[in-house]
């Protein structure tokens, strides 16, 4: 085997030391505090001394001594970094009890957003900003819903919840907070036993209404019956009565023409008449006058 003397492994060492060693001189720059990383929907907010150094929320990489000067090197010795989420959150509080004007308890599920709009005052001016504005959402949702009727409890949901976001803004901006959507989702019964009985009245109404629709369209199907028969009878009547003038307008005419036809005409009505009565019929010669007689 034959090696190339004029090989040099100069290149290779350097490539391998900087790849060693570049990102542990990146992670110390960044711990001094020469520059910065924010993240997308992220906050950076920087103290010295205990007071309020500046904030950062542009995302990208950031070199804190453009915007704060060189106190920004002794953050790291003197000072805190705080890392904010800026991103929009949703919280939902499940039965939430209030009680109707009827005195009906209920619970009551409510759905929310929320965003941090100013991270100086989400992180100093409350210990604990979601779980106080979690609360404020919830005695604003009982102190709204509290003694309204039942009805508009559960028809007028729209209403009621931008009354709560109206409630509850003030508060939460001046946590640093920003209250998006507010809605309340469900308005449900928590007693079990007023469960049943509103079921069991549901379901008798419901059998109540659909007896009532049976028989309103059996009377509508009488009553179209009736009419149907009545309009029947009175043109069969009509038709009755209009025979004997067609009838006699039809013999009239023949006898105008031919008195013989008209004789055979009456002669044949006649035949029928008898037929149609079913009475007794003697037949006699025509030379038997002592029959008769007898």
């Amino acid at each position: 085997m034959f090696f190339d003397t004029d090989f040099s492994f100069g290149p290779v060492f350097a490539f391998v030391i900087g790849v060693l060693y570049i990102p542990i001189l990146l992670a110390i720059a960044r711990a001094l505090g020469l520059y910065a990383i924010v993240r997308e929907r992220e906050a950076l907010v920087f103290t010295l001394f205990g007071k309020v150094l500046g904030t950062l929320d542009e995302p990208g990489i950031r070199f804190p001594l453009g915007y704060f000067g060189a106190k920004a090197l002794l953050v790291p010795f003197f000072g805190k970094l705080y890392r904010v989420p800026t991103c929009l959150r949703q919280h939902y509080l499940r039965d939430q009890m209030v009680n109707s004007e009827e005195g009906t308890p209920m619970g009551v599920g409510i759905w929310y957003e929320m965003q941090v709009s100013d991270p100086v005052s989400y992180l100093f001016s409350n210990a604990n900003p979601e779980g106080s504005l979690q609360a404020n959402v919830a005695s604003s949702t009982i102190s709204t819903l509290s003694n309204l009727e039942m009805d508009k409890m559960l028809e007028d949901r729209h209403q009621l919840s931008r009354r709560v976001r109206a409630a509850v803004s003030p508060l939460s901006e001046h946590w640093g907070y920003a209250l998006g959507s507010v809605y309340i989702r469900k308005v449900a019964f928590t007693d079990r036993q007023m469960v049943d009985n509103i079921t069991d009245k549901v379901v008798k109404r419901l059998v109540q209404v659909t007896s009532a629709m049976k028989q309103d369209g059996d009377n509508r199907v009488g009553l179209i019956k009736s009419e149907t028969a009545y309009k029947v009878s009175q043109k069969m009547a009509e038709a009755a009565a209009a025979r004997p003038a067609i009838v006699g307008e039809a013999l009239n005419a023949i006898a105008q023409q031919d008195s013989e036809v008209l004789n055979a005409v009456m002669e044949v009505m006649e035949t029928e008449q008898l037929i149609a009565s079913g009475a007794q019929v003697d037949v006699l010669p025509v030379d038997s006058e002592i029959l008769v007689q007898l």
